[in-house]
């Protein structure tokens, strides 16, 4: 890696040039960006102090931006699509607040189109598990200012996808399960802030041919208290109970709640599906597409369990594509249901029309 004026993060690997810009901005503080000779100074409005906001718009002399997603923009203004950029001068804390997450929030009267030197900002909060909106300002003659902050090249930021996620087996053990029997339990670290990911085998499976597996993402609503706004929970006891009555299988449990967002965006958005917004849309709010799961750690998980071939209990279509296009071959899929209640009828509904999941959701219905 080439050195870069002084900001103190030459021969750094890009891996870690991430995980430090990720832990930065969850401290509320701002993070360089560069591209080439170009310096963004990045702040996550998410978790920073109203007084770290005044002491950025200082530092910048007020020409900060306020960096809005394409879904976020939607929202706002219809009409507008993709990323957007709004000038912050003199405005404050709350109300680019507001502007950024807040629920109907009146639309900005100035905007531009972001660079995507921005986008590369937002992309880090999201990584650190923080509402894409940041505020991002040019620091060309202000460097002095930032000397403490850390930085990241954008072109790091590739790095954080498939080539990255690799994971080394912590440990193995067998923890017997209600109505499951012995099941063994194999604790994966690796990716991003070196998370513990969890394969659970239940039964026993046959390594040689096409192994079933479910790929469950954590929820912790659904999975540990029963949610009744979901089918999580339903799915993961099901899947087990499913993945044994096949002689055996794997599931995978990822670390990635709100479909990627965290446990504080997921309950943001909870708040606006009591206010009448479907899921989806409820997520745009917050700036966020439809799902922003990722699973190379599902793949990395099963070709450390030498596992090539699958049958795959889910109703997600991109959890096949996402499997096909990392070279595990997927042979068949399973349907996998839970219960249909008043309270989740309606996200059923939507993750059928609006995410293309595979449900014949009136027959669920009408079979309750």
């Amino acid at each position: 890696m080439t050195e870069i004026d002084g900001y103190g993060f030459q021969f750094v690997s890009p891996a870690m040039q991430v995980e430090r810009a990720v832990a930065e901005l969850r401290f509320g503080r701002p993070v360089i960006v560069a591209d080439g000779t170009r310096r963004l100074a990045v702040l996550a409005l998410d978790c920073v102090a109203p007084s770290v906001y005044d002491r950025f718009a200082d530092a910048v002399d007020d020409r900060q931006s306020l960096f809005l997603t394409s879904h976020r923009s939607a929202r706002l203004q219809p009409p507008v699509r993709g990323d957007i950029a709004v000038p912050l001068r003199g405005i404050g804390f709350d109300a680019a607040s507001r502007l950024a997450y807040g629920f109907r929030a009146e639309a900005p009267a100035l905007w531009r189109r972001a660079e995507p030197l921005m986008g590369a900002g937002a992309e880090l909060a999201r990584l650190a598990l923080l509402l894409p909106a940041v505020i991002c300002a040019e620091i060309e003659g202000n460097e002095k200012r930032f000397a403490g902050c850390c930085g990241i090249e954008k072109h790091a930021l590739p790095a954080t996808g498939a080539a990255r996620q690799t994971f080394e087996t912590v440990v193995r053990t067998r923890v017997p399960l209600r109505d499951l029997g012995d099941t063994e339990f194999v604790v994966f670290r690796g990716g991003l802030a070196q998370k513990d990911q969890v394969a659970m085998i239940v039964g026993r499976p046959d390594f040689t041919g096409a192994v079933p597996i479910r790929i469950h993402s954590s929820c912790i609503t659904g999975d540990l208290c029963a949610s009744l706004k979901c089918d999580c929970g339903d799915q993961l006891r099901n899947g087990l109970v499913a993945l044994k009555a096949m002689g055996g299988g794997v599931l995978l449990y990822l670390d990635q709640e709100g479909r990627g967002t965290g446990i504080g965006a997921k309950m943001r958005a909870y708040g606006y599906q009591h206010l009448g917004l479907d899921t989806i849309d409820a997520d745009a709010e917050l700036g966020y597409g439809s799902d922003d799961r990722r699973f190379e750690a599902a793949i990395a998980m099963l070709r450390k369990l030498e596992i090539a071939r699958v049958v795959v209990f889910t109703n997600n279509p991109s959890k096949l594509a996402a499997l096909s296009e990392g070279g595990i071959a997927v042979e068949s899929r399973v349907a996998l249901t839970g219960e249909v209640t008043i309270e989740n009828a309606g996200y059923l509904r939507t993750k059928k029309a609006r995410a293309g999941h595979m449900l014949d959701i009136e027959t669920l219905v009408a079979a309750e």
